[in-house]
C-alpha cells in the first residue's frame, strides 16, 4: 500500500537523531509530526479544504490529549529532547472508509515501539473525532510500554560427555538441536518482550564451530555487531545416551555482563525431549521473570 510505504520510509529517516537527555525534566519528551493525508477514493467532489481542516483539528486534538498527560511533554523534535517520535498518515480509500497508519519510535533506542494500521468509517467531523480519541489512547499505551529487547539467539550447542573428542555432531543431534533453537526462538518472539535479531550472517569461528559456550563471552560482541541489545546462548549437556541437562545464558551486548541464566539442574529424558525441556526452562527462568533491560 502506498501509505504504508511512505510511513515506513519515514520511520527509517526519523530514527537517526542522537540519543536524548531529559536532564531535570521528569516528563518524557514526545515529538508529534503532522500526519500526511491521501485521498484515493476517486470521488468527484473536491474535498481538499474539508480534509485539511479535519486533519488540522485531528492533530491539534492529538497533541492536546498527549500533552495533557503529565507523564509527557510535547517538544518539536528529537534534537529538542524528544524521547519518542510519533508519525503517521491517513488515507481515504472510499466514500465511507479511511485508513490511519501510526508509528511510535523510541528515538534513543532507535526502535519502533508501535506500528499499526487502523480503519475508521465515515468522513465527517464526528468520525474524525472518534478516530482521534482511539488513536491517542493507542499512542499513550505504546508510550508506556517498553520497547521489545533486540535479542540474538544463537544456535543451541551440544556438550556431549559420552562422545570421543574427535567425533563430530551426528545428524540426529543436529536435527534435535535445530528443533530446540527454533522452539526457543518462537517462545521468545511470541512473548512480546523480545524482537529476535537474525544471526545468520554471523561468521565468527566460535559461531561456526558451535563453541560459543567456551569463548569467554564473545557472543556479546557478536550480538552487538548484529544490532542486538542482548545475546542468548544455550547448551544441551549429554550425561549419557538417555540423560541430559540444559542451560542458557543471556548477556548485555554492550558490556557482556550476564543478565540472566538458567540451568535445569536435573538429569532429564532422552534427546527427543530436548525441545520441551528447553522451552520450559527459558519460559520459567527468562520470559516469566521478565528481567529488566
Amino acid at each position: 500500500m502506498h501509505l504504508r510505504w511512505l510511513i515506513l520510509s519515514a520511520c527509517l529517516l526519523v530514527v537517526l537523531p542522537a540519543a536524548y537527555a531529559l536532564g531535570a525534566e521528569t516528563a518524557v519528551g514526545v515529538a508529534i509530526d503532522d500526519f500526511s493525508y491521501t485521498d484515493t477514493s476517486a470521488e468527484p467532489a473536491n474535498q481538499t479544504a474539508a480534509h485539511e481542516r479535519r486533519l488540522a483539528a485531528f492533530m491539534a486534538a492529538l497533541r492536546q490529549d498527549i500533552g495533557a498527560d503529565r507523564r509527557y511533554r510535547l517538544v518539536p523534535s528529537a534534537q529538542d529532547g524528544a524521547a519518542f517520535k510519533v508519525i503517521g498518515g491517513i488515507q481515504k480509500t472510499s466514500t465511507l472508509v479511511q485508513w490511519a497508519k501510526v508509528a511510535v519510535i523510541d528515538v534513543s533506542a532507535k526502535k519502533i515501539v508501535m506500528d499499526k494500521l487502523y480503519t475508521f468509517r465515515g468522513d465527517n467531523d464526528e468520525s474524525w473525532e472518534r478516530a482521534e480519541i482511539f488513536v491517542s489512547r493507542e499512542i499513550m499505551a505504546a508510550l508506556a510500554t517498553p520497547a521489545p529487547i533486540a535479542l540474538a539467539v544463537f544456535e543451541f550447542e551440544l556438550d556431549d560427555n559420552t562422545a570421543a573428542p574427535a567425533a563430530g555432531l551426528a545428524a540426529a543431534d543436529a536435527s534435535y538441536l535445530a528443533e530446540v533453537t527454533g522452539s526457543v526462538r518462537d517462545a521468545l518472539g511470541q512473548s512480546g518482550r523480545y524482537r529476535l535479531v537474525d544471526v545468520g550472517s554471523a561468521n565468527e569461528k566460535a559461531v561456526k564451530a558451535r563453541a560459543l559456550r567456551d569463548c569467554g563471552g564473545c557472543e556479546a560482541a557478536i550480538a552487538q555487531g548484529l544490532g542486538a541489545d542482548q545475546s542468548l546462548i544455550g547448551v544441551v549437556r549429554r550425561v549419557s545416551r538417555t540423560e541430559y541437562t540444559l542451560g542458557f545464558q543471556v548477556r548485555d551486548a554492550r558490556t557482556a555482563a550476564v543478565l540472566a541464566r538458567g540451568d535445569s539442574g536435573l538429569r532429564l529424558g532422552a534427546d527427543y525431549s530436548w525441545k520441551r525441556g528447553a522451552v520450559r526452562l527459558v519460559s520459567d527462568r527468562l520470559i516469566e521473570n521478565q528481567p529488566q533491560q
